[in-house]
């Protein structure tokens, strides 16, 4: 073991509030010390930045591995030989997995981050890692848009083996819109898939694995765009009336709206293939009468459009089983999915929400505009906008279907925070890779990055950027 110093960018911490390091370079000031680093660490190797920029997505992703050459369990690279790296060892939750799943919306775990949800996070977003390398996106292949592996031995085939999960069933969306007659008879067939393997559910049978999580979990996991009707689904982004939301009394208040592409691929069919919204509701009503009588939690994840669907997946769970158990998201990239009044009512019905969110990413930023930061809602559930804007220029605001508001609880983190991400382009900057790398070096806000931190950055074959 070696103490490892790396030169990063300054983190101010507070003297009252700062954890005493085992070795630091400070420079005294009067309000603060600036720690350039404060971790033990295996010896790292130092990536060259600027042959990293001129790397493509997969090749750069391999120069972020830290190589612990000290490890005789890893597989040479710093990794296990199960594909979870040797940071992320399962944590035990137990009887605090209510307070893990956000129903205290993770006050007082997120900055700093608390250990044992960066594990959790972290654990989940291998899951959605799993479902981006199982898909086919060969378009030559007779299998494209499909999984490329059996049902039974998915998981194992894209590097997660040992995760106590089974497989219960695979998801397929469809996309609403379709090409017009004339460009499908010149365009190649793979341009007018309508629907594609898009995630799983899988269910947590390992008697170990449930006592150390503390209840049985349902998992739903979601990748994101990958064909051309699903990218043409996300330019469609106007909001649009949820069709089994209740009509709010007050007519001064707008009724919650998600983005029209999203729901359109939430919702359509088609007469081979019935809606992923169909396939979501048997498949947990048939769960739920098999282990409803238990300690049950539902965990949807996803990234980019995944997290989007992730999040329309949990509200319409929540809405259509009245004793339905704890639903939680956890997203990755989620670009903006609905209104305010959306948010709203998913707080009341309890789902929740967390947004791992790199301020970096586009994705998170778009669509449409967020136009206020501050509002209050009271208990009949109308929203209090304390803008300062004129009630009547909000109306007509959230008349042009554009006003979108960001749900749930905020992970903030950011490219630049890394010592080895520093002028990554927007393709980077939203790759699930990159999330799973900052999440698990973020500590704080005032500290946002250890300097030493293991990567996430596995060995895939891909060289698709994943969006």
């Amino acid at each position: 073991m070696k103490l490892s110093i790396k030169p990063v960018r300054p983190c101010p911490l507070r003297t009252p509030a700062a954890a005493t390091p085992r070795s630091v370079t400070s420079a005294a000031t009067t309000d603060h010390h600036v720690i350039r680093g404060c971790t033990i660490a295996q010896p790292l190797t130092q990536p060259n930045k600027k042959s990293i920029q001129k790397q493509r997505v997969w090749e750069w992703e391999r120069l972020l591995e830290p190589v612990d050459t000290n490890s005789a369990s890893t597989s040479g690279r710093g990794f296990p030989s199960n594909g979870f790296a040797s940071y992320n060892k399962p944590v035990r939750i137990g009887q605090k997995w209510m307070e893990y799943q956000g129903i205290q919306n993770w006050e007082g775990l997120l900055d700093p981050l608390d250990n044992k949800l960066r594990s959790e996070i972290l654990r989940y977003g291998h899951f959605v890692e799993a479902a981006y390398k199982s898909f086919d996106f060969d378009t030559s292949s007779p299998t494209h848009a499909k999984c490329r592996f059996p049902q039974n031995t998915m998981l194992e085939c894209s590097g997660l083996s040992g995760t106590g999960y089974s497989l219960t069933k695979y998801l397929h969306a469809t996309a609403g819109i379709q090409l017009p007659a004339s460009w499908i008879e010149k365009a190649p067939s793979w341009m007018a898939t309508r629907s594609s393997w898009i995630g799983y559910v899988a269910v947590c049978q390992d008697k170990k694995e449930i006592s150390r999580l503390g209840r049985r979990d349902v998992l739903i996991a979601y990748r994101g765009t990958a064909t051309c009707l699903e990218w043409l689904e996300n330019f469609r982004a106007t909001l649009t009336h949820l069709p089994d939301a209740q009509p709010d009394q007050n007519p001064d208040s707008s009724a919650p709206m998600v983005e029209s592409g999203f729901l359109s691929l939430y919702t359509s069919r088609t007469a081979k293939s019935p809606s992923l919204q169909e396939m979501v509701r048997e498949e947990i009503s048939r769960l739920l009468q098999t282990y409803g009588d238990e300690p049950l939690s539902i965990t949807i994840t996803g990234h980019s459009l995944g997290a989007a669907l992730a999040t329309l997946t949990a509200y319409d769970i929540k809405t259509t089983f009245n004793r339905a158990p704890m639903a939680t998201v956890i997203s990755f990239g989620c670009p903006r999915v609905g209104n305010r009044n959306f948010g709203c009512e998913l707080e009341k019905q309890g789902t929740k929400v967390l947004r791992i969110v790199n301020t970096d990413d586009l994705i998170t930023k778009v669509p449409g505009f967020v136009m206020e930061e501050d509002a209050d809602v009271e208990s009949n559930g109308n929203v209090q906008v304390s803008s300062g804007l004129p009630s009547w220029f909000q109306k007509r605001m959230e008349e042009t279907q554009w006003v979108y508001a960001d749900v749930g609880r905020e992970l903030k983190l950011c490219s630049r925070d890394s010592p080895y991400l520093n002028s990554m382009n927007v393709a980077t900057c939203h790759d699930l890779k990159t999330y799973l790398h900052l999440v698990n070096g973020y500590v704080s806000s005032t500290c946002p990055y250890r300097p030493t931190a293991g990567t996430v950055m596995n060995n895939h074959n891909r060289e698709e950027v994943m969006v």
